[in-house]
């Protein structure tokens, strides 16, 4: 008997959505803490993701599931995902250009994700994923690898590319953590209240820490930080994270975090259209390399052969 052919299914276009949207986060970020002091426009963008999702579930007539008690077990989750990444991330950004930061957590991501996950117990490393993950981070190299060799990278690049791999790290831990809880919670559910719980910590932690965070709240920030902080809010953290959320759950976390080797690639193609960027032949192989790894991470694999040892064990 062949092969099942491929069928383009909802979480397909869940994860299409979630590569083209977070494809475009980094420049929307890069333009936004260009004014903005970076905790406080992070903060006020996932506040308001929240009550946002928040607002529909009202609409929707859902009651809220999520306990006092519940809130406290979310907040080391919220540190990370959230607080962590997003403020480390937005300073680092301030030192690395967007292509370079968009390089290590587009190498980082899924290799973070299926270890931790493999050490959490969620994920288990098949040779195909190892493939994949292999295929990925070479089209990586091969996209940004030749740019980055004509320069030298300062002292501030450094410590910029080290603030992304923490972050990074911080949201692929956070991403496993809440896997378990999403059996418990719907995901929206779960989203609005991390992001909500997020933003209010970014924004009080901003106005007692951050340099300008008082005077940010004139909110006169010019069209170019407004229009990227509102991309950032609605497709970005109301749309794509929820996206992510159910990937996570249908598929788990290594899978759904192969989007990394897709944005870098939506990242580009938009800068060849708005910005007139030329991609040479180096550059247009790593797109199709980082494709082609994307595509057979999203290959269904054969289920393992049931014995006493493994029976009543779901596959990861």
């Amino acid at each position: 008997m062949g092969r099942p052919r491929f069928a383009l299914t909802r979480q397909h276009l869940q994860f299409a959505y979630v590569c083209v949207i977070w494809g475009g986060t980094w420049l929307a970020m890069k333009v936004g803490i260009a004014v903005v002091p970076p905790a406080m426009f992070s903060g006020i963008r996932w506040t308001c993701a929240g009550l946002v999702l928040l607002g529909m579930e009202a609409m929707r007539g859902h009651r809220r599931r999520i306990t006092a008690r519940d809130m406290v077990m979310l907040a080391p989750v919220t540190f990370l995902l959230i607080v962590v990444n997003q403020v480390v991330q937005l300073y680092a950004l301030r030192f690395v250009s967007s292509g370079i930061a968009a390089v290590i957590s587009a190498a980082l991501t899924p290799l973070a994700l299926l270890g931790i996950g493999w050490g959490m117990g969620q994920e288990r490393i098949t040779r195909m994923r190892l493939a994949a993950i292999g295929i990925g981070i070479a089209g990586v190299l091969l996209l940004f690898v030749p740019q980055a060799a004509q320069g030298s990278l300062a002292p501030g690049e450094l410590l910029g590319a080290a603030g992304i791999v923490v972050s990074t790290l911080a949201y692929c831990w956070g991403s496993l953590l809440i896997r378990p809880m999403m059996r418990r919670f719907p995901p929206v559910e779960l989203a609005a209240v991390t992001n909500l719980m997020g933003g209010v910590a970014l924004v009080v932690g901003s106005l007692a820490f951050e340099p300008g965070s008082v005077r940010a709240l004139n909110f006169t920030w010019g069209w170019e930080a407004w229009l990227g902080w509102l991309y950032l809010v609605g497709p970005a953290a109301t749309g794509a994270t929820l996206m992510y959320y159910l990937l996570v759950r249908d598929w788990g976390a290594a899978k759904a975090g192969t989007y990394a080797f897709v944005s870098p690639v939506i990242a580009v193609i938009a800068g060849m259209v708005l910005l007139g960027e030329h991609i040479g032949v180096s550059e247009a192989v790593g797109m199709a390399t980082m494709l082609a790894g994307a595509a057979l991470a999203l290959r269904p694999e054969p289920a393992p052969a049931t014995t006493p040892a493994t029976a009543g064990v779901p596959a990861a």
